[in-house]
């Protein structure tokens, strides 16, 4: 028996995470958080994938934790409401505001404590299983290996049984398209409809309340351009067509790439 707990906020990454795992025949123990992000709608959208999973045959077991007031501490756009989500493209300088301080160390303290209460009763290896990829490397310090591999090691050394938990990055070196790539070839394996599961998920930090966004946020245009280069529409929606938001994810590379060549 394979055992995962993931790390489920709703969004592109983890949802695709959730295919995979589900395609490597995988029991999944789903955390979804509430940490006061201005774009909680994504955790509705995490539930709506979870019934449909279950609809399909694959229950999926889904746990929200609320750790908003522990979170309200922590100097972020995603979080104060003063604050704006910047425009622009991934790794510009400005993007750092989206940064939530410890926020993956935090959310992975309660994914590991979770896998070693789940192998007390199962006595059976678990994997914790996050959806960090290469693009988030730049501006995210905790969505590096480094990282994650010093964090186990002081879960190591401060638990005990813990020689069957183990950390599984399998998208680590891809990124978004190649995830996308992947998932589109989990959804024809599990016989899932792929753009069902995505009009679920959520990428944006400045949607309205219905989840739908202007496509101008830096995390809207990085998933705009890996629908682009896997040649499909993006089936969620925007306030924009889809070739008014693609015109303007291009642009915001094309800027950038130029200024980074100057």
């Amino acid at each position: 028996m394979k055992n995962a707990v993931i790390s489920f906020s709703g969004g592109l990454d983890s949802t695709s995470l959730i295919l995979h795992l589900l395609h490597k025949e995988y029991t999944i123990y789903a955390l979804s958080f509430n940490y006061g992000q201005k774009h909680q709608v994504e955790i509705e959208k995490a539930c709506m994938n979870i019934e449909y999973l279950k609809l399909k045959g694959f229950n999926v077991n889904h746990k929200i934790l609320d750790i908003s007031d522990a979170i309200n501490i922590l100097d972020s756009s995603l979080t104060d409401i003063k604050k704006d989500v910047p425009k622009g493209y991934y790794k510009e300088e400005n993007m750092k505001s989206t940064v939530v301080p410890n926020r993956n160390a935090i959310f992975t303290s309660f994914a590991y404590g979770y896998a070693l209460s789940i192998n007390k009763e199962k006595k059976q290896k678990i994997k914790i299983a996050l959806g960090v990829h290469s693009g988030d490397h730049d501006i995210y310090p905790d969505c590096r290996f480094e990282f994650y591999d010093k964090l186990f090691l002081a879960f190591q050394a401060g638990n005990w049984d813990t020689n069957n938990i183990d950390i599984y990055l399998p998208y680590l070196e891809l990124n978004k398209a190649d995830i996308i790539k992947e998932a589109i070839k989990a959804c024809v394996n599990l016989n899932l409809n792929f753009n069902k599961i995505f009009q679920h998920t959520l990428t944006s930090y400045s949607p309205d309340k219905n989840g739908i966004s202007n496509g101008d946020k830096a995390s809207d245009i990085e998933r705009i351009l890996a629908f682009h280069e896997n040649g499909i529409k993006d089936p969620i929606r925007y306030n924009k067509s889809w070739e008014e938001v693609l015109e303007n994810a291009i642009n915001h590379e094309s800027k950038y790439n130029h200024s980074n060549k100057n």
